[in-house]
């Protein structure tokens, strides 16, 4: 359809042809709905696609010292130790969304737990789940607590 659109814009321009003001390409979800919202199809677009702001965390992750997801170890053992953490802590169902969804990193028996959590409650029960698993031998607790 937007092709076409486009085709059909090309075609009416090459023509000399004027297009009436009431016709809009673009338009927000809101304003297709029948939302006029404030009419300024532009800025509604831009206020769309605002991503969040994770600049900090994002460059603290790049420095060498960071663990991230790709220093998880293959051997069967750090797997099974990181799934049986992840199990656990997605079993707890007083744990919050962002808790369920920390990293959990294992290479040579030493996890590190990374993530935001609500608060010090979730901080100090994801580290007990963590150390309560067999073939771990020290835990690295780098959760954040974000108070959400």
């Amino acid at each position: 359809m937007k092709k076409n659109a486009t085709s059909l814009v090309s075609i009416l321009m090459a023509s000399g042809l004027a297009l009436a003001g009431t016709f809009a390409f673009g338009q927000s979800a809101r304003a297709q709905a029948g939302d006029p919202g404030t009419g300024d199809l532009a800025a509604e677009r831009d206020a769309e696609q605002v991503p969040p702001d994770n600049s900090g965390r994002n460059v603290r992750d790049r420095s060498d010292q960071a663990v991230t997801s790709g220093d998880q170890s293959n051997s069967a053992a750090d797997v099974k130790i990181t799934a049986d953490i992840r199990k656990a802590v997605v079993d707890d169902e007083k744990l919050s969304t962002n808790a369920h969804n920390v990293k959990i990193v294992t290479a040579g028996g030493m996890v590190t737990l990374r993530g935001p959590v609500k608060d010090d409650a979730e901080k100090r029960t994801i580290e007990e789940k963590a150390k309560k698993v067999a073939g771990v031998t020290k835990v690295d607790n780098q959760l954040e607590v974000t108070g959400e």
